[in-house]
């Protein structure tokens, strides 16, 4: 799925430079993350991910960086701060804010057809002695 299909899946808009914007629109998202906990994020591989989260400042980016997530989408119309939006600009990193929930927007990519990502990495279930 190209980034400007999530974009307009998620009646998101752009936010950061709009010199970028023109060049992410066929970026390739081949699959989303949903999570506010960076440490688990961390433990993901998110080549070409999207990532999912309603934490706005600069570490969030700088994660999405390190784990090769092709864009981050802040959940419930939240801001990036002023650090997180230089830190992408940087890094060359899309970012986009949605109005909706992490769950509505985690529902409306995955009936669209995107994958959940890194299904090969969760956590394998308890067993009980």
């Amino acid at each position: 799925m190209k980034l400007e299909e999530v974009r307009r899946t998620l009646d998101a808009e752009w936010s950061g430079r709009r010199a970028s914007r023109a060049d992410s629109m066929g970026t390739e998202v081949l699959s989303c993350h949903a999570s506010d906990l960076m440490s688990d994020v961390l433990t993901s591989r998110g080549a070409g991910s999207l990532l999912l989260t309603g934490l706005t400042n600069a570490q969030v980016v700088r994660v999405a960086v390190v784990s090769d997530f092709a864009a981050v989408c802040f959940v419930r119309g939240k801001k990036p701060q002023s650090e997180a939006v230089q830190v992408a600009e940087e890094s060359q990193i899309p970012l986009l804010v949605t109005p909706m929930s992490m769950y509505e927007s985690c529902g409306r990519l995955y009936t669209k057809g995107l994958p959940v990502g890194d299904r090969a990495k969760e956590a394998p279930s308890c067993q009980k002695k």
